[in-house]
């Protein structure tokens, strides 16, 4: 299930980031998290699997079209489908049908959406 990131979600949301290769250093990801906690165009979600946010996806919206900026899962759930679960949930929750990715994680989205067509 997504849940729409809150204050409360802040470390964990900066470990999910901090797997993503331009995310590693401290600074850029209080710079990245800070972006999507003030940016009104800039929306960050979470996985929730059990008890436990194991992924994470955030979008940049531009007019009515998304643009995926983040998209990561939590190393010991890889491989469960929960990169694929988040880009189809997305539309529903951000009222839009246009969702494309961002040049950092074109290759994950593009393998979450050949998953998608396989189920």
């Amino acid at each position: 299930m997504l849940l729409r990131y809150k204050k409360t979600f802040e470390k964990i949301s900066m470990g999910l980031l901090s797997f993503m290769p331009h995310e590693k250093d401290v600074k850029k990801l209080l710079e990245t998290i800070h972006l999507y906690d003030t940016d009104p165009d800039w929306h960050l979600f979470l996985w929730k699997k059990d008890e436990d946010l194991v992924g994470l996806i955030g979008v940049k919206m531009n007019g009515t079209d998304g643009i995926i900026q983040h998209l990561s899962v939590n190393p010991s759930h890889r491989g469960e489908g929960i990169g694929r679960d988040m880009i189809q949930n997305l539309p529903s929750i951000l009222h839009t049908t246009s969702i494309q990715p961002s040049e950092d994680i074109k290759a994950f989205y593009e393998k979450c959406k050949a998953e998608d067509e396989e189920v």
